[in-house]
C-alpha cells in the first residue's frame, strides 16, 4: 500500500477509507508512466478516466484553428487529472492533457469508478468533493483573471506552485496567466531586482 501513500494522503481530509476500503481503492488504480511529451489525453478522445499524479507535471492546452497553442491549466503532484466536460458528457474532449516531465500517474476507468461509488458508497462522496474542488478552481482562475492585476496572478502561481517554473516552458506559463511572454518576463525582472 505504500505506493498509494500519496493518494491516501490526498483522500483522507475527505473521506477515512477502512484499510480494506483503501485496498479495493487501490486495486482499481492502474500505474500508467509517461515520458516528457506523452499524452495523457489527447484532443477528440473522450475522457473516460480520471488519473492521480503520483509524480511528475502536466499541462492542459488546446490548440486554435491558427496553430496557436492556450495552456489552460497544469497539473503536479498530487492533484487529479481528467476532462471533466469530456468525462460527464461522454463527449470528445477538446483539450490535450500532456506530460511536461516524467510522471507517473495512477488511473482509473469511468466504469470502474461507477462500480466502486456501489460497492464503497464514501467513494461517491470523495469523488463530489473532488469535483466541487475543481469547479471552485475554475471559477477562481476566472475571478483572478478578471480582477487581479498579472504580476498577482504571477505572484499567485508561484505562491501555489513554486516548482512550475523548473518544469513548464515561460510560453506556457505566460499563456496560462494571460499574458504575453514579454511581459512575464518583465514581471519576473521587476521581482528579482527589488
Amino acid at each position: 500500500m505504500d505506493k498509494f501513500l500519496k493518494i491516501k494522503t490526498s483522500i483522507d481530509p475527505i473521506v477515512s477509507f477502512t484499510e480494506n476500503e483503501l485496498m479495493i481503492f487501490g486495486n482499481a488504480l492502474v500505474s500508467k508512466k509517461l515520458s516528457k511529451n506523452d499524452f495523457f489525453l489527447k484532443k477528440g478522445q473522450v475522457c473516460d478516466f480520471i488519473g492521480f499524479v503520483n509524480y511528475g507535471a502536466m499541462i492542459y492546452y488546446t490548440i486554435k484553428e491558427n496553430g496557436d497553442e492556450i495552456t489552460t491549466d497544469f497539473a503536479f503532484e498530487g492533484d487529479w487529472v481528467n476532462n471533466i466536460q469530456s468525462r460527464l458528457s461522454n463527449s470528445p474532449s477538446n483539450t490535450n492533457i500532456k506530460a511536461i516531465d516524467e510522471t507517473e500517474i495512477f488511473v482509473i476507468k469511468q466504469e470502474v469508478l461507477n462500480s466502486l461509488y456501489i460497492q464503497i458508497p464514501k467513494t461517491e462522496r470523495l469523488g463530489r468533493i473532488l469535483m466541487e474542488q475543481a469547479y471552485l478552481k475554475i471559477v477562481q482562475q476566472s475571478i483572478d483573471l478578471q480582477v487581479l492585476t498579472a504580476k498577482e496572478r504571477y505572484e499567485n502561481l508561484l505562491k501555489k506552485h513554486p516548482e512550475i517554473f523548473l518544469k513548464a516552458q515561460l510560453y506556457h506559463i505566460a499563456n496560462y496567466l494571460g499574458i504575453a511572454p514579454k511581459s512575464l518576463s518583465r514581471i519576473r525582472k521587476e521581482l528579482f531586482d527589488r
